[in-house]
């Protein structure tokens, strides 16, 4: 097992327009600003309060790049995992200024826009190299709950409900009992 673990999960709202830049190879490189939100009633007053936390997201993973270009806009819903990462740059004035980020590198990371515009939900994913766009709500499906093995689900061990038959039967699914725990 590892020493020490690096991962960060927000699920927010875009602030703006993902702004896109390339590397000097070429490969796109995406930039979000998110915004998440916690509210809460004020004990003493009894009136709702709410905090905002600004985070800057860096796309590097060319798939995700892809996807985030396409799809998301101000005002997205999304589900971001990543790293965080702290760099050091210089400014115009010569000055040294630090910034964290969350970072989905070029082979991790997971992006999934959970609001339903543009007709349904996407998903994209980067674990092995292979991206993954699901559309149409299937929120964590794909992915199953039992991915210890880091592969893909492609989705053929699910069989739809039988259609024939009588009214009162049960829909029949395959179930898998190979349960890993």
């Amino acid at each position: 097992m590892a020493g020490s673990v690096n991962k960060v999960i927000l699920v927010g709202n875009l602030g703006r327009d993902p702004e896109t830049r390339r590397l000097a190879s070429g490969d796109p490189v995406v930039n979000l600003r998110l915004a998440t939100s916690e509210s809460w009633k004020d004990k003493m007053s009894g009136e709702r309060k709410e905090k905002t936390e600004w985070h800057s997201v860096v796309i590097y993973n060319e798939n995700l790049a892809r996807v985030a270009e396409q799809y998301l806009r101000k005002g997205s819903k999304v589900y971001v995992e990543g790293q965080l990462q702290t760099r050091k740059w210089t400014d115009n004035s010569g000055a040294e200024k630090y910034t964290t980020e969350v970072v989905l590198q070029r082979f991790r990371g997971e992006l999934t826009i959970l609001d339903g515009r543009g007709g349904g939900s996407e998903m994209a994913s980067e674990d092995e190299g292979g991206g993954q766009i699901s559309r149409g709500g299937d929120f964590g499906g794909s992915r199953g709950g039992g991915d210890y093995g880091g592969g893909r689900s492609s989705g053929s061990e699910r069989r739809p409900a039988s259609t024939g038959g009588s009214g009162g039967s049960k829909p029949n699914y395959d179930l898998d009992d190979d349960i890993p725990f």
